[in-house]
């Protein structure tokens, strides 16, 4: 992913078949169904892969449950599939998750759920025993031919609290189900794309560069680092920019008759507290809060993830987790687990997404379709837009709009992508003991630095573990990463900022392991490589500083408090 390469590239060709606007889970995932089909296909992203909705979700790989009360069964169905598909295809960075959901009536939601499902309600109500049996057992029927996980179990009040005992004693039941939970949605990203970038010559992608109509009325790319910009003809246009779709389509001066796009902001809260830790076990907790929403709160990478809240937004540029939110989930919490308190200290990162939502005039948000379906804007260069979708489905929505691409250009699918393997899930070990004690004899490793770069790489440990061996090494401050590890990716992996590295290609900020003194040695590497002046130095500092506070709730204050915690 050399930029310079790539805009010297287009600037001698000037055409390309497909052009996707957009680098979120869905544009890549588009981007990888083309490339692998042959196409010449050239991905653009105005900030970096995945770092809007698609840095955002809820960790979860899931059927969604609670969707089967809107009547969108075929979404379940689907969703269910690809699950099971991701288990597969990347079993590196997703994982069975074992839900259990505090169940506080019987019969409760029966009458609002019918009247829900005939669309004459839009109010939640707490869902009864009865009401969840019948999903789940809508659930494990839609995965009955290819049963990976156990089936739903019920529990009696005094099993659950026996097992949970925080829990709050005023529920009736528990049930517990399976489904899945993703460590790294940001790294899947980067791996979609390497995928697509090593099937074709033909396929290029840009973060920090933009598409928009120049003066003379033809598409030009920007790259926002270089400040330089190209003028591309493609024969077909993906808008694949999420809650950004209406936006897009003006800034490509592409008249629709109606806005398309809707979002609301989810917000989560990523919190280090070792009596929720306890309480909770390896489960999720799928809760109900009492006003009828539905929020999650399971372990995550050492910590746990708490969430979500579901809010209108009209511009999807900022977001952040706002003090009420905070107040919102943390009350939430408090209901479900009455014994437990957070202090402000504990909660250790925040943030939030726009989910890419149809639009819609639906009072209750929850009431908006999840499904997701490609509408096609005609004109001398078509633009298909991507509607909708949620991370769980990115396969299959990516598979529906390359194959709308492939039948307006007359191209055959090659390769199908259902069964194909994932960045570091491809030629994953059977025996993973085995696997590790090979990489680390063969390139002088401990077993605890072979173990770590397979936890967070899969296979793809092995290169990273050769790069490596290469040159000297150092570990960073404060945190189980090496100079060259970082150095790696900052090679061979498009960053261009810091956050690039903290946020997104590493999980050293959603875990609060990030300190000012960690920070600043990925900083000092990235400045080196990429041959910074001292201001560019400091100004990257700045700009990396001013995110975390207002976007992640976590002030230079804090990370300046996290030097003594790591040493």
């Amino acid at each position: 992913m050399n930029r310079k390469h790539v805009m010297d590239e287009l600037r001698v060709r000037g055409q390309v078949d497909v052009l996707v606007v957009g680098g979120g889970i869905n544009g890549v995932s588009v981007f990888r169904e083309l490339a692998l089909q042959g196409v010449d296909v050239l991905l653009v992203e105005r900030h970096d892969f995945c770092s809007g909705a698609s840095a955002a979700p809820s960790r979860m790989v899931h059927g969604g449950l609670r969707y089967l009360e809107n009547g969108e069964f075929k979404l379940v169905k689907e969703s269910l599939f690809e699950r099971d598909r991701l288990l597969a295809n990347a079993p590196h960075y997703v994982g069975p998750l074992p839900t259990t959901v505090p169940i506080f009536d019987v019969f409760s939601g029966i009458g609002n759920g019918i009247v829900r499902f005939l669309g004459l309600t839009r109010r939640p109500s707490r869902r009864g025993a009865v009401v969840i049996k019948a999903g789940l057992s809508i659930y494990d029927f839609f995965t009955k031919a290819r049963r990976m996980m156990p089936q739903h179990q019920f529990r009696s009040r005094r099993e659950t609290l026996a097992k949970w005992p925080a829990l709050n004693p005023s529920i009736r039941n528990s049930a517990t189900y399976y489904d899945a939970w993703v460590s790294h949605p940001e790294r899947i990203g980067i791996e979609l794309l390497e995928d697509g970038l090593s099937a074709h010559a033909g396929a290029h992608a840009l973060n920090y560069a933009e598409a928009h109509r120049g003066t003379d009325g033809g598409l030009v790319i920007e790259d926002r680092i270089s400040g330089e910009g190209v003028s591309v003809t493609p024969k077909m246009i993906v808008n694949a920019t999420g809650g950004w779709i209406d936006l897009t389509n003006g800034a490509l001066e592409v008249k629709s008759e109606r806005p398309l796009m809707g979002g609301t902001k989810g917000s989560h809260l990523i919190v280090d507290n070792d009596a929720l830790k306890s309480a909770l076990g390896d489960h999720m907790i799928y809760y109900e809060n009492e006003d009828g929403r539905i929020c999650i709160l399971f372990p995550y990478l050492g910590k746990v993830l708490i969430g979500s809240t579901d809010i209108r937004v009209d511009n999807p540029e900022v977001v952040r987790c706002e003090p009420d939110e905070r107040d919102y989930i943390l009350q939430s919490l408090a209901f479900v687990l009455p014994e437990i308190r957070i202090r402000p200290e504990e909660i250790v990162f925040q943030f939030a997404g726009v989910r890419p939502l149809p639009a819609s005039n639906d009072s209750f948000t929850g009431r908006i379709p999840r499904d997701h379906f490609c509408t096609v804007i005609e004109g001398e260069q078509p633009v298909l837009c991507m509607i909708g979708g949620k991370w769980t489905t990115f396969r299959s929505f990516g598979e529906l709009a390359a194959d709308m691409v492939l039948e307006r250009l007359a191209l055959p699918r090659r390769v199908e992508t259902t069964e194909r393997a994932i960045g570091g899930g491809r030629d994953y070990p059977a025996n993973r003991n085995d696997w590790v004690a090979r990489l680390a004899e063969r390139h002088r490793l401990t077993l605890a630095q072979a173990e770590l770069l397979f936890r967070r790489y899969g296979t793809k440990a092995a290169a990273i573990a050769a790069f490596i061996a290469e040159g000297d090494d150092a570990p960073l401050p404060g945190a189980a990463y090496s100079r060259r590890e970082i150095l790696y990716l900052i090679r061979n992996e498009a960053v261009e900022h810091p956050a690039d590295i903290i946020l997104r290609r590493t999980t050293l900020a959603i875990t609060g392991e990030i300190s000012m003194q960690l920070a600043d040695a990925i900083l000092d590497l990235l400045a080196t490589e990429r041959q910074w002046p001292d201001e560019r130095r400091a100004a990257e500092r700045a700009l990396f500083l001013d995110l975390m506070a207002e976007r992640h709730g976590v002030s230079a204050k804090t990370l300046i408090a996290r030097n003594s915690q790591g040493d």
